[in-house]
């Protein structure tokens, strides 16, 4: 079995766990009477923890390697799982996903792994694996959340910290370390640890041509897809007087058209089209696909609406992610994927929080329409890094200075 398909298979068990308490917890929430806003703020607290750890698991992975690293990640998630299946008011939801955020390693470091083990020609290719795994994930986590709901909402908490738990097991004695001893030497010179210096990481590679735009984008998206996470499910009762059930078999439709994009389709469209182009397509994609979703009262309207979705933010997610690894040198990987996710993380937690208040505040489809202003903007941004961003090589070559594209 090859590094990458093992590397996949560990995303993809972890992130069923994700997927099963993804459509659930507005609904869980609510019975212990929280409002839109206080939702918003549970779902934030998983990101606002990811924004904190993230750059630390990235750049830690890079010296003592990807492996322990990933392991400690599915233990800490498994553990958060079991609280949420435990939880009998607001206070331990939040507790839950504070330690799903805190151990949230496995995607920046999965990616970093991927970018040890390929070459660059191979590169958009091994990160639509990560992507496939993470559409995987959403078309079987949220379809067996929605399905043992039924039995009540600790049920799918169990499942999930049980999956996590095995998953760690297999991992343990099958998958093999990515990163050479040397390259981790090296890497242990570059840079300081601690949130004031995973700041100024940030900062410098933010400066560097080119990737500064991509962190912009990057956070720009995640900002909308939390948004939209956050308040589908509430969106689905409101308007269609749909429940948990409904929304984890539409959040696991939305999934599969990820990974059949990300899995079969993105490799061909990124040597016939480019990365770059991807990128604009899947930017621009979004803007019509958000817009459309509070016209979609039905169901066939709202299935085509959300294949829109999966479109546009399966080409965006691992686009930016192969891009941003490109314009890095290789013994920085971890280092830029974890800041990159850092930054995201950000942009999640503002996402949930703003689509609570807005959702609680104002008209429930207002959100959405406000999304496909927001990626409008990013779809700028990406036009603009077409147009005027280096090649990596001469990226990579050229001093840290302002953002050129």
């Amino acid at each position: 079995m090859s590094r990458l398909t093992i590397i996949f298979l560990t995303i993809f068990v972890d992130l069923i766990g994700f997927g099963i308490v993804l459509p659930l917890l507005p609904f869980y929430a609510q019975e212990f009477g929280a409002t839109p806003l206080v939702i918003g703020l549970i779902v934030a607290v998983h990101p606002a923890m990811q924004f904190i750890f993230g750059p630390f698991w990235g750049r830690l992975s890079d010296r003592v390697g990807r492996r322990p690293i990933l392991l400690l990640g599915l233990v800490g998630s498994g553990v958060s799982y079991l609280i949420f299946a435990l939880a009998n008011d607001v206070g331990w939801l939040f507790a839950s996903r504070m330690m799903a955020g805190m151990a949230g390693a496995n995607v920046p470091v999965s990616q970093a792994y991927i970018a040890d083990s390929t070459d660059l020609e191979n590169r958009t290719r091994g990160m639509g694996l990560v992507g496939a795994a993470f559409g995987l994930g959403f078309i079987a986590g949220p379809a067996i959340g929605g399905a043992l709901s039924q039995f009540g909402y600790a049920v799918p908490g169990f499942f999930a910290a049980a999956l996590c738990f095995t998953n760690a097991g297999a991992a343990l004695f099958h998958l093999p370390e990515s990163l050479r001893p040397e390259i981790r030497a090296r890497a242990a010179a570059w840079g300081a640890g601690g949130l004031l210096g995973r700041l100024k990481l940030g900062a410098r590679f933010a400066r560097r041509p080119a990737i500064g735009t991509i962190m912009a984008i990057f956070v720009l998206a995640t900002f909308v897809f939390a948004a939209f996470t956050t308040v589908f499910p509430l969106w689905l009762g409101v308007e269609l007087d749909y429940d948990a059930r409904h929304a984890g078999y539409l959040m696991a439709y939305l999934g599969l058209l990820m990974a059949v994009l990300q899995g079969r389709l993105l490799g061909p469209l990124a040597r016939s089209l480019g990365e770059r182009r991807l990128l604009v397509t899947g930017t621009a994609t979004l803007v019509f696909a958000y817009a459309l979703l509070p016209l979609s009262g039905n169901l066939w309207l709202l299935c085509g609406t959300l294949a829109l979705v999966a479109f546009g933010t399966g080409l965006n997610w691992p686009t930016l992610s192969s891009l941003a690894s490109q314009y890095t040198e290789v013994d920085l990987q971890g280092s830029i994927l974890g800041v990159m996710q850092s930054l995201s993380a950000l942009g999640r937690m503002l996402g949930a929080v703003w689509a609570g208040w807005v959702f609680g505040g104002w008209r429930p489809a207002t959100p959405f329409v406000l999304c496909a202003g927001t990626m409008a903007v990013a779809a700028a941004f990406a036009a603009l890094f077409l147009i005027r961003a280096p090649s990596p090589a001469e990226a990579r070559s050229e001093p840290a200075a302002g953002v050129s594209a």
